[in-house]
């Protein structure tokens, strides 16, 4: 398993079955996602631990993004282990490639373009219309995306994709350059920048898989933002949204998964709901389930998300159980802080343990360390900073706050926002 962490071993071993398995790290997530990655090296360390494991090779699999997602293939091409292929991946996580295919069999998305990043006066796309996104080809969680709402705030942004999309769209090149190209994306390489118009509304995600050509949606997650901001406050599950609009969801994510030639592997597919036009438009589209939905999954429907990955990566259908879990909702909040500053005080293992034995369905798992400034953090977004991701399940929205409220309370975080000398 590349990038096996301790926060997803209990759900992995929640997994029916998971007794006959046997789970052997394939990396760190510090390896596979520090500084700027090295993919050919990556390949080679892992294909040396492979290579002198004396073991049957089963399955390799990942629940991150790149260079996971795109490793999994690479490597089961070599050992015979079963995932969906290498260019279907792609299409899915080159921003751009993705919309070229997604118009291809729907038109909910937003208008969109290429941004000339060599450009000295640096424009828009022509037919894209502020306010606007632009964010890299390839990037980790929100990293370096960024809303405008004019010309002063896109050149801004520009100059900040300029100074770090090589991070990760240098060694994503070293992936395009392994598959065959379609004419449109001749000369587009990684390090690109994609524009397209802001969409409003209610953010929900459709989690599911493919096999044998097959597209089953397991369920779909609202995502609520802290207000007046692009940062996720919690996934909630199930989503609240009126059936049909669900329908909805469910068919533009079969035709879209279908047209990239997905198969033997899991996704999440984000969308934006506007309850006024009742018009859904496609955010973006990740070759893997979501790790942050698999408590919820699992207290909702009984199993956790991570058993369709190990099933599809054994040559099974996992057919997924539902609403057969302990709770009738679940989610997975994220506690941040908005201003930058060093950590004083966090809670011991200990402090963790007692305020998860205080209330029935929670889980918390803190991210900074103390004596840790916020903006060193690595893998957050452009406006925030997370401090704690907290799994509450319970019988309403209500009671998931009620939980939410009393772990932040208890957690005592502590913070110096005195400006860095």
């Amino acid at each position: 398993m590349l990038g096996l962490d301790e926060a997803n071993l209990p759900t992995l071993h929640a997994v029916p079955g998971a007794r006959a398995l046997r789970f052997h790290p394939l990396l760190s997530t510090d390896e596979l996602q520090g500084g700027e990655v090295s993919v050919p090296e990556l390949i080679d360390k892992a294909q040396e631990i492979l290579d002198a494991f004396d073991g049957s090779i089963d399955a390799i699999v990942g629940y991150w993004d790149f260079p996971v997602s795109t490793m999994v293939p690479i490597l089961g091409e070599r050992y015979g282990t079963r995932s969906t292929s290498l260019e279907s991946v792609v299409k899915c996580e080159h921003k751009y490639w993705s919309r070229l295919e997604q118009q291809k069999v729907t038109d909910r998305i937003p208008r969109f373009g290429k941004v000339d990043l060599e450009a000295d006066d640096p424009r828009p796309p022509e037919g894209v219309r502020f306010p606007m996104w632009l964010k890299p080809a390839l990037s980790y969680s929100s990293e370096l995306a960024f809303g405008v709402k004019d010309l002063e705030e896109f050149r801004a942004a520009v100059a900040e994709i300029r100074e770090g999309i090589a991070r990760v769209g240098r060694p994503f090149e070293y992936i395009l350059d392994r598959i065959e190209l379609p004419p449109e994306m001749q000369g587009v390489g990684g390090q690109v920048c994609l524009a397209e118009e802001e969409m409003s509304g209610i953010q929900v995600a459709v989690e599911g898989y493919v096999h044998q050509g097959e597209v089953t949606v397991n369920g779909a997650l609202d995502s609520i933002n802290y207000p007046d901001t692009p940062c996720f406050l919690r996934h909630q599950y199930p989503s609240t949204l009126p059936p049909q609009v669900i329908g909805q969801l469910h068919d533009v994510t079969q035709r879209v998964m279908r047209q990239i030639g997905f198969d033997s592997a899991t996704f999440s597919v984000e969308y934006f709901y506007d309850p006024q036009s009742q018009e859904i438009r496609l955010l973006e589209i990740n070759p893997r389930h979501s790790q942050s939905h698999a408590e919820l999954f699992q207290y909702v429907d009984g199993v956790p998300n991570h058993h369709c990955m190990l099933g599809l990566a054994l040559g099974d259908d996992p057919h997924m159980p539902h609403r057969q879990g302990p709770y009738a909702m679940a989610a997975k909040w994220y506690y941040r802080w908005f201003t930058d500053g060093v950590v004083g005080h966090v809670p011991s293992p200990e402090d963790l343990a007692r305020i998860e034995r205080e209330t029935d369905g929670v889980r918390v798992d803190v991210t900074p360390k103390e004596g840790q400034r916020l903006s060193e953090l690595p893998q957050q977004d452009s406006y925030s900073f997370e401090l704690a991701h907290i799994f509450t399940g319970g019988s309403d929205e209500d009671d998931l706050r009620e939980k939410y409220d009393h772990c932040v309370a208890a957690l005592g975080f502590t913070f110096d926002e005195s400006p860095r000398e």
